[in-house]
């Protein structure tokens, strides 16, 4: 993504913003004239945020930057959550990017072993894009057989999209799906350079209209921790606490492990499940 890129989708981060918002919310007057946009307009957000409307209409047009100050209060007057924020900087290059590396991930030995090392934990490590960069036999036995996915299509977000099967294992796939989206924003601010980001994005653009409509709202998030809830053809129903565990020497690899709370039906099926791969599934990825 290209300078002008970013101040552009800079532009229409701000401008999705401001339509989620309220004249009344904010504490502003309303008039009783019919609004010809949804939220607020451009001169009530230059209102509250002390500047000129001219000069926030063209930051949200992308002719040109704003200073870290600026942004800082329309960060409070859109009322950004964190991620949020560090995503209106991060597009406004207001952040240090961290160092783009164009060569194929591979996933560290260390991380690789710690992963073998979880035997009764699903867990598999993402890279950048979401990419999957290996997995250990449970992950396997709870999701699929991602041996069996060429390695170029090898990725998370597609797989949420594209494959059916993946699809069916999630109770709510649709704020899943949502998730994953704001995930892979937050992803494309910090690899803005990254080919197969754009022509990920693309694809799954053309594929998927909901993809299409939720990446266009430009919600964002950090890929930190979260609940999902699996329908499982031999477990059935698990609900499964993941989170995320950076690699200390290579922050664009994370370790994803999923666990259950013990004494719970979701942690006796998870028990059972694990006995059952030791038998009946492939074997961890070995390429990685």
């Amino acid at each position: 993504m290209s300078r002008d890129a970013h101040l552009s989708e800079l532009g229409e981060f701000l401008k999705a913003r401001r339509a989620e918002l309220s004249p009344r919310a904010m504490g502003l007057p309303e008039s009783g004239s019919l609004r010809r946009v949804p939220g607020l307009r451009r001169e009530e957000v230059s209102q509250l945020a002390a500047i000129s409307t001219v000069y926030y209409t063209r930051l949200e047009q992308g002719r040109i930057e704003a200073s870290t100050p600026v942004l800082i209060v329309l960060a409070r007057v859109l009322r950004l959550d964190e991620d949020q924020r560090d995503y209106m900087l991060e597009l406004a290059g207001k952040e240090n990017a961290r160092p783009r590396r164009k060569t194929a991930q591979k996933v560290r030995p260390p991380m690789r072993r710690l992963l073998d090392s979880l035997t009764d934990t699903p867990a598999l490590v993402l890279g950048r894009r979401m990419d999957i960069l290996a997995w250990n036999s449970l992950a396997a036995a709870l999701m699929m057989d991602f041996s069996q996915v060429p390695e170029e299509q090898r990725n998370s977000v597609r797989l949420v999209f594209t494959n059916p099967a993946f699809r069916e294992l999630y109770v709510d796939w649709e704020s899943s799906a949502r998730n994953t989206v704001a995930f892979l924003r937050m992803e494309a601010a910090d690899n803005p350079d990254d080919p197969r980001m754009t022509a990920l994005v693309e694809e799954l653009s053309d594929r998927d209209p909901q993809f299409r409509e939720w990446w266009g709202a430009h919600h964002v998030a950090h890929h930190a921790m979260g609940t999902k809830t699996f329908r499982h053809p031999v477990a059935g129903d698990l609900t499964l606490d993941w989170e995320t565990l950076a690699c200390p020497t290579d922050p664009d690899q994370q370790l994803v492990i999923l666990t259950a709370e013990p004494g719970t039906p979701s942690h006796e099926g998870l028990c059972f499940l694990a006995s059952w791969a030791a038998t009946n599934q492939p074997s961890a990825d070995a390429a990685g």
